[in-house]
This record gives structure tokens, C-alpha cells and sequence, in this order.
């Protein structure tokens, strides 16, 4: 969604652009400090329980997406995925006694992917909400709104988003962020109609912004502050205010018909929260404040499953 270097060619895999990526720890990224993370503990009660496929690969393969700081992105070497959703995967697969394994999906083939089992799970802040409820159920692990990006000095002064009336947005599709955009529209009088233009993905989106063919990116805050606050990127962005949208859980997204697994990741992320390792990996990576209480199931819509 936000990558900071070129991509490598990925091989395709399965008919879709999949690449494997080792889990690193954070650690040993210069987006985090060098102090070791403490292990949760393995359950041989929950290992046991997984799907016989898993057990045999010694995998949970998890479908990724596009470079998304703080959450998801390319270490230096390229191939390495950091950030604390593999931080958290990592955790998790300590507790399982599996290793997940991150594939390269873009984000619109994510939940086709899903539901044709090519990826086992979905991990890639993708917010839970009743739509993607309606094909994937969702263990909740993380919670975050929606921010305003605009170009470094805010030249055109927007602070709101009643100020993208009238105005060129670029975004990401088949996000949350589009919805809000077509949401917000309904207040724009018929002159002033908000010209949503939707990219592939964010890079794209922000690429626009950058050249000065939109005048703002709509994004999930944590990447947006990552980009107003990065050296590499914060001469060109800032956030033209520090309101979060529609605060909104992310959730890790599993085929409706894999009731057990989606029950077990659930477990498996509990052990981690209750071991202090959730806390200790959001905070690594500054983004603290979208720390749930528990692990839940599909709180984004439908209802909540402690």
C-alpha cells in the first residue's frame, strides 16, 4: 500500500502473483529498537487442534498485501516482511508451533483467494466491517480509523473532510476509504462533487498526491502518520489534521467454512496478549494506541465472539 523501495519481480504461484516471504522480527528492522521480544508460550493443546494441512506443511499461509508501514513492508534485503503484523504472526506461531508464511495477494484478490483456499488466512489491515463479514468471519487484533494525507505545507488548506467538496481524492480501491469518500459526498452540494479517483493501491494513490493530480489520499491512520513522520517521506506528506475516521477493528480474515482454525487463531492470539507480547510488539513499533483488550471475532460488524 505504501512501499518506500521497488518491489523485486515475484514469481506467480497458483495463477496469482504470490511471493513467499520469510517473518522477521521487528528487531532487527531500523523501524524498531534491537531489544529482543519475549516468547508466548506453545500450547500443544491448540497445535494439535489445527487443520491436517497446516500440520503437514508447517505453515499457516497468510495472504499479504501491498508494503503498508507500520503494519506490513520490505525490509532492506527486499524479501523480508517486517512490521507488526508479522511481528504478531510470529508470536502467534510460537504459541501454534507453526511458522506463518506471508504470500504477496493484492488487495482486491485477497478474499477470492481466501475463499478459494489458495492462502489459509488473510492478515493485512483489512478492516472487519459487515460487507467482508458477509465472506470471511474475522479475529480482531488490531483497531484503526481513517486519516487525511496531503501534501507537505497543505496547500489548500484542508483540514476536514467537508473540505474535499469540489476537490480531486486519490485512494486506494476497494477500501473502507472509498465508502467513506462516497459517504462524505452526500454532503457536497451538486456543484462541488468530490472527484474520487481509486488506484490500484495506495502507492499509487499517493503518487497522485505527490504530482499534485489529487489534492489528498485518504488512508488508515497508522500508515499516514508512518509516511508525515518517516525521513524518507515526510518532506513530501503531513496529515492535514489529527482526526481519525471511523476507528474501525482490523481483523485476520478466515474462510467461513474454517470455524475451527478461525477459533484457534483466536486462542492463540489471547495467549499473546495475556503473555505481554501484543503490548510489547505495538509498542515497538509506535502504534500502541490501536491496542484491543482481547482477541475477538468479527467485532466489526455482525457482533463479537470474546
Amino acid at each position: 500500500m505504501t512501499p518506500l523501495r521497488r518491489r523485486p519481480r515475484h514469481a506467480i504461484v497458483a495463477g496469482a502473483m504470490l511471493f513467499a516471504l520469510t517473518i522477521a522480527s521487528a528487531c532487527g528492522s531500523d523501524q524498531a529498537d534491537d531489544r529482543a521480544a519475549p516468547a508466548a508460550a506453545f500450547d500443544q493443546a491448540l497445535h494439535d487442534r489445527l487443520p491436517a494441512a497446516i500440520l503437514e506443511r508447517g505453515t499457516i499461509r497468510v495472504g499479504g498485501s501491498d508494503p503498508y508501514p507500520p503494519a506490513a513492508f520490505y525490509a532492506p534485503d527486499g524479501r523480508t516482511v517486517v512490521g507488526f503484523e508479522p511481528d504478531l504472526a510470529a508470536e502467534m506461531g510460537r504459541v501454534l508451533g507453526v511458522r506463518f508464511e506471508f504470500l504477496n495477494v493484492s488487495f482486491s484478490d485477497l478474499l477470492p483467494q481466501l475463499r478459494r483456499h489458495k492462502v489459509d488466512i488473510v492478515m493485512a489491515s483489512m478492516t472487519d466491517n459487515a460487507e467482508r463479514e458477509k465472506h470471511a468471519d474475522f479475529v480482531n487484533y488490531f483497531q484503526a480509523g481513517t486519516a487525511i494525507i496531503v501534501q507537505r505545507g497543505n496547500p489548500q488548506g484542508i483540514s476536514a473532510l467537508k473540505d474535499l467538496c469540489g476537490k480531486v481524492v486519490a485512494v486506494a480501491k476497494d477500501t473502507v476509504q472509498v465508502d467513506l469518500l462516497r459517504r462524505t459526498q452526500k454532503g457536497c452540494s451538486v456543484l462541488e462533487r468530490i472527484d474520487i479517483r481509486p488506484y490500484g493501491d495506495n502507492a499509487n494513490a499517493l503518487v497522485q498526491l505527490r504530482t499534485g493530480r489529487a489534492v489528498a489520499v485518504l488512508s488508515d491512520y497508522p500508515p499516514a502518520v508512518h509516511l508525515s513522520t518517516d525521513q524518507r517521506t515526510s518532506a513530501h506528506y503531513q496529515l492535514a489534521a489529527s482526526t481519525q475516521y471511523e476507528p474501525s477493528p482490523y481483523g485476520i480474515a478466515v474462510a467461513k467454512d474454517q470455524t475451527e482454525l478461525r477459533d484457534i487463531l483466536r486462542d492463540a492470539l489471547q495467549h499473546v496478549m495475556r503473555s505481554g507480547d501484543y503490548a510489547d510488539v505495538l509498542q515497538r513499533w509506535g502504534v500502541p494506541s490501536g491496542a484491543l483488550e482481547a482477541a475477538t471475532i468479527n467485532a466489526g460488524g455482525s457482533g463479537s465472539d470474546g
